[in-house]
């Protein structure tokens, strides 16, 4: 067994308002609170046996979109950066969030306006950060970010976007070289070292997989890709993510690890 990569996870439970989240798929319908808690309990059952201690923060009703904790900060092994989303509607979310995260780091940077960025623009790669020029992360903002990564000794590189909502909605690393991605990320040459494993068109939501130490967390319905994962010798627990894919949420959007 290597090394766990996490010890820690927050997350934050999701609030009644929920049904009134950011969506691009109203065709999905609004998400059933009840079978989100249902879902949110299970996501941190499968944190918990990827090895995470997980810390459950309350339920912010006047933001529906606040159980998707990423996108309010990115943790590193040597720093935090709280971000100043891009949604407007979500920018008062990160309210708290550095008192939360003074228990864990000494070392806390926020991004200034106006820069926006999005913890589900930032996918760590080893010390390079891979960070997504999105409709929510701005140049400014992907700028000051890998200022504060150089400053700390890591390096960053802005991706530049298809039409998709953040960065790692169609590309997850999962770790051993491997890169996941959908057709639309499938010949970025920015991944072009990676060893790439192509989710199928109608499975596009798999892109967003979760590599947790020893565990690839699988959104559940997307038996091409979890075969694929599989094969490729990776361990796998599958989460039934229905009422969060339909306000745009993944995988990784439910958590900040570290």
């Amino acid at each position: 067994m290597k090394q766990p990569m996490f010890s820690t996870a927050i997350v934050r439970r999701p609030a009644r308002s929920l049904v009134r989240g950011i969506t691009t798929h109203p065709e999905l319908g609004q998400p059933d609170y009840e079978l989100a808690l249902r879902q949110h309990d299970a996501y941190i059952g499968a944190l918990e046996r990827c090895g995470l201690a997980v810390r459950v923060l309350p339920e912010l009703e006047e933001f529906p979109d606040s159980c998707f904790v990423e996108d309010v900060a990115v943790c590193t092994k040597s720093f935090a950066m709280i971000t100043r989303p891009g949604a407007a509607s979500r920018r008062n979310e990160i309210a708290g969030v550095r008192d939360i995260l003074a228990h864990y780091y000494a070392d806390i940077v926020e991004i200034q306006e106006p820069g926006t960025l999005e913890g589900g623009d930032v996918m760590m790669v080893g010390d390079t950060f891979y960070i997504g020029l999105s409709s929510r992360s701005n140049p400014d903002g992907v700028q000051q970010f890998i200022a504060a990564l150089e400053a700390h000794g890591y390096t960053g590189q802005g991706v530049r976007m298809p039409p998709t909502l953040h960065l790692k909605t169609g590309s997850s690393y999962m770790e051993d070289n491997i890169m996941l991605v959908d057709r639309d990320f499938a010949s970025y040459p920015e991944y072009a070292s990676f060893r790439r494993i192509e989710v199928p068109a109608d499975e596009t939501y798999a892109a967003n997989c979760l590599r947790i130490n020893d565990y690839v967390i699988v959104p559940s319905g997307n038996p091409r890709t979890l075969a694929a994962l599989q094969a490729a010798g990776l361990a796998t627990i599958e989460q039934d993510m229905s009422e969060f894919r339909k306000i745009d949420g993944g995988l990784s959007c439910l958590s900040l690890r570290f």
